[in-house]
C-alpha cells in the first residue's frame, strides 16, 4: 500500500495522486503568450501520471512579469492561447494549476537562458519594476515604492488573473507568496520598510497578501486555491518559519485551500543549506501549527523520500520540478517502484512490464 497514490480531494475536487509538477519558468514566451514549447512542456507531465500539473509563474500584470519571455494572464488572448494547454492536460487525467505571479522588484529582468543578469532596459523592451519599498534587489535597478492606487492595482490584477484563469479552464490557482517576488517583498522585513497598514507589523505586512487570496477567491469561489509561501529567507532579520505559520493560517481562513511551502529567493545573500527535502521540514511545521494541507518542495527526486513524507502524515502532496525534467514520466516511474496499481495511458501499456 502507498498514500502517495493515494486521491485527494480538497473544496470538492479530487486529484489522482500527491505527486505534483511545480511552476518551472521556461523563458520561452512573447507577449506573455504561452505557445508549442509550453504546451507539449505541460501536457507530457500529465502523460506521465502527475496529479496535478502547475504552470510556470503566470504575470497578473504586463510589469508583474519576471521577465520579457514570461507568460502572462492580463488579456483574452492569453486566456485562448491557454485554454488548449488546460484541456490537455486535464484530458490526460491530470489536474490543470495556474500560478498567478507578479515580480515586483525582481521583474524586468533579463532571462537566464541568455546568459546575462540584471534589469532590462527600456530600450530592449524593460520596465520600471515596483515593490512594497524603494529597494533594489541586489544588482537590479531600484523599484518604485507602490502607492495606495498601486496596491489596489494589484489586487485588482490577481483577480482578474482569476478571473481568466478560470476561463482557461484551470481548476487550480496558485497565489505566488514566494522566492522573492512581490507578495513576498511585503511579507519580509527585509524588503519592506513602509510606515503604512502594509508595514511594520507582521499582520500589516501580511495584509496585502490576505487581501490579494481572499479576492482571488471571490473571484474564483469553486477553483482550488493554492498559496506558495517561503517558509523563511534563509537571512539574519528576515521571514522565519514562525511567520509563515502565522501567514498560512490567516490564508486558511480566507479561503485558501492548501500551502505550497517553498524557501528563500527575496535576498542575495541568503545562505541555504540544501539536500533531499530540505524543505520538507518547514512544510511539515506549517501543516502541524497551522492546521493547514500542505505541498512540500525542494530535491524530492526520490519515490521512497516522497511516499515517507505523505504516508508519515507530515505533508498532503509533494511537488517536483527538476525530476520531472529529467524523467517526464517521474510519476509512472515512482508507482512501478512502490508497487502502487496507477492507470497508465494505454499507449504506453507495452511498457509497463520490464
Amino acid at each position: 500500500m502507498t498514500r502517495l497514490f493515494d486521491p485527494l480531494t480538497l473544496r470538492g475536487t479530487t486529484v489522482r495522486n500527491r505527486l505534483w509538477v511545480s511552476p518551472m519558468c521556461q523563458y520561452s514566451a512573447r507577449d506573455g503568450l504561452p505557445n508549442e514549447w509550453h504546451h507539449v512542456h505541460l501536457a507530457q507531465f500529465a502523460s506521465g501520471g502527475a496529479g496535478l500539473v502547475m504552470t510556470e509563474a503566470t504575470a497578473v500584470s504586463p510589469e508583474g512579469r519576471i521577465s520579457p519571455a514570461d507568460t502572462g494572464i492580463w488579456n483574452d488572448d492569453q486566456v485562448a492561447a491557454w485554454r488548449p494547454i488546460a484541456e490537455a492536460i486535464r484530458s490526460r487525467g491530470a489536474l490543470p494549476g495556474l500560478q498567478l505571479a507578479h515580480a515586483g522588484r525582481k521583474g524586468s529582468s533579463e532571462s537566464p537562458l541568455s546568459g546575462e543578469r540584471g534589469t532590462v532596459p527600456a530600450e530592449r523592451g524593460g520596465w520600471t519594476t515596483v515593490a512594497p519599498s524603494a529597494i533594489a534587489f541586489d544588482g537590479f535597478a531600484e523599484p518604485r515604492a507602490l502607492d495606495a492606487a498601486g496596491v489596489e492595482a494589484v489586487v485588482a490584477d490577481f483577480a482578474a488573473g482569476a478571473r481568466r484563469a478560470v476561463a482557461a479552464g484551470f481548476a487550480a490557482v496558485e497565489v505566488h507568496a514566494a522566492h522573492g517576488y512581490l507578495l513576498h517583498q511585503f511579507l519580509s522585513p527585509l524588503s519592506n520598510t513602509r510606515d503604512d497598514e502594509y508595514g511594520g507589523s507582521r499582520d500589516n505586512r501580511i495584509r496585502l497578501l490576505r487581501r490579494v487570496v481572499r479576492a482571488v477567491r471571490e473571484a474564483a469561489p469553486e477553483t482550488l486555491l493554492f498559496v506558495r509561501l517561503s517558509a523563511t529567507d534563509w537571512a539574519e532579520g528576515g521571514w522565519q518559519p514562525d511567520d509563515a505559520v502565522a501567514a498560512a493560517a490567516a490564508v486558511k481562513d480566507d479561503g485558501a485551500d492548501l500551502v505550497d511551502v517553498s524557501s528563500g529567493g527575496l535576498v542575495a545573500h541568503q545562505r541555504i543549506t540544501t539536500g533531499p527535502g530540505y524543505q520538507a521540514g518547514f512544510a511539515a511545521t506549517v501543516r502541524a501549527e497551522a492546521s493547514v494541507p500542505v505541498s512540500a518542495v525542494g530535491m524530492i527526486d526520490d519515490a521512497v523520500l516522497a511516499e515517507g513524507l505523505v504516508s508519515r502524515g507530515e505533508v498532503d502532496a509533494v511537488m517536483a520540478a527538476r525530476e520531472w525534467l529529467r524523467d517526464p514520466h517521474y510519476a509512472l516511474r515512482a508507482a512501478a517502484e512502490l508497487g502502487a496499481d496507477v492507470a497508465w495511458p494505454p499507449q504506453y501499456l507495452r511498457a509497463r512490464q520490464a
